[in-house]
């Protein structure tokens, strides 16, 4: 460079050296697009809802029986001032409880329309994510009873978290048939 390079000359020469420098930096080839849900065990598998589909995560409420009501449905319990029906899932779909007590026992707190009601599940595993790719639209080795609420699943670790539909379950008649008459 001459001692009479001005400013802008001396910016360039600059801006072209470090171009030239920057050639060999990695760049990020490609993004993994994520799904994500809140996962759940029942019945001892893996499932995933949506995460639109669950507004709440509690633990078991203490809740009042309701005469007259099929098995399935444990009672209501009172919530911030509403009254949230609880449902057992896997009483509901004739599975087996994997849960020790009712201490573990999770609910999932879904809200469409005016349907405002509590899914009582073995456990609850937080928010999972999956990559988008891995998903399957055949779920092997589910109950008969819970496969019209499937809608595939996601793999991860040679695992299959179903993806459990709550907005199905709930446009279900026998889901809404809760009289034992």
């Amino acid at each position: 460079m001459s001692a009479q390079a001005t400013p802008f000359a001396v910016l360039t020469d600059i801006a072209r050296r470090s171009r030239s420098l920057a050639a060999g930096l990695p760049e990020q080839q490609e993004a993994v697009t994520l799904w994500n849900g809140i996962g759940f065990m029942l019945a001892g598998q893996r499932f995933v809802a949506p995460m639109g589909e669950v507004v709440e995560i509690l633990h078991l409420p203490r809740f009042t029986h309701v005469p007259g009501v099929r098995p399935f449905m444990l009672g209501v319990a009172n919530v911030r001032g509403r009254l949230l029906p609880l449902i057992d899932l896997a009483q509901f779909f004739g599975l087996p409880r994997t849960a020790r007590s009712n201490r573990d026992r999770r609910v999932l707190v879904v809200e469409q329309d005016d349907i405002f009601t509590g899914l009582v599940v073995d456990d609850v595993a937080g928010m999972q994510y999956f990559a988008e790719d891995s998903f399957v639209s055949r779920s092997e080795d589910i109950h008969e009873a819970v496969t019209p609420f499937v809608q595939g699943g996601y793999v991860r670790d040679d695992e299959i978290w179903n993806v459990f539909s709550t907005f199905a379950l709930i446009d279900d008649e026998r889901f809404l048939d809760v009289s034992q008459w």
